[in-house]
């Protein structure tokens, strides 16, 4: 096995547990000849501890009281991910939120909102003057989008739009 193929299926949990045999060998074999690209940087203007700082997350939290992510399309369709995202304020804790996602072992984020969106621990590097304070607002989407066109062209500009809006001066990113 793999690094990536163990990565795939971390913990014993099967990320791809609702494709065909077939389907799953070409998502494997997609995934390794996938080209390692480096991560693009862009150094902050300004010290950490004047930044305004928000979270995204690919874990599918969204609001309990709010609309859930699509699940039952990609059932349906294994190949086609939800491409929006939720909305999650600054105050919200574990009981507050579901998690949305069929390709992550979701009961560590059920127990521990801060395993996959760490508010908490956001909020106690504000308090330790680390960052200046943590944005009103944070936000999910699904990471498992084999086709991310519509993602990149609605849901992404309108998250930027929001952190604009918001003044936030940095973004840490949240992979599930």
């Amino acid at each position: 096995m793999t690094a990536t193929t163990r990565s795939v299926r971390s913990a014993g949990f099967d990320s791809l547990q609702f494709l065909d045999g077939a389907t799953k060998r070409v998502i494997k074999a997609w995934i390794e000849r996938e080209e390692r690209r480096p991560i693009p940087w862009t150094p902050l203007k300004k010290p950490l501890s004047e930044c305004r700082v928000a979270l995204i997350s690919s874990a599918g939290v969204a609001p309990r009281e709010g609309e859930p992510f699509d699940q039952e399309g990609e059932r349906r369709n294994p190949w086609w991910g939800d491409p929006s995202f939720r909305v999650i304020p600054r105050s919200a804790c574990t009981e507050d939120v579901r998690l949305c996602h069929l390709h992550i072992d979701r009961s560590f984020g059920e127990s521990d909102l801060d395993c996959v969106l760490p508010l908490a621990r956001l909020g106690e590097l504000a308090e330790e003057g680390v960052i200046a304070e943590a944005a009103p607002t944070h936000y999910s989407f699904m990471g498992y989008l084999l086709d991310a066109d519509e993602f990149l062209r609605t849901s992404v500009p309108a998250i930027v739009r929001r952190l604009k809006e918001e003044q936030v001066d940095a973004v840490a990113l949240v992979p599930v």
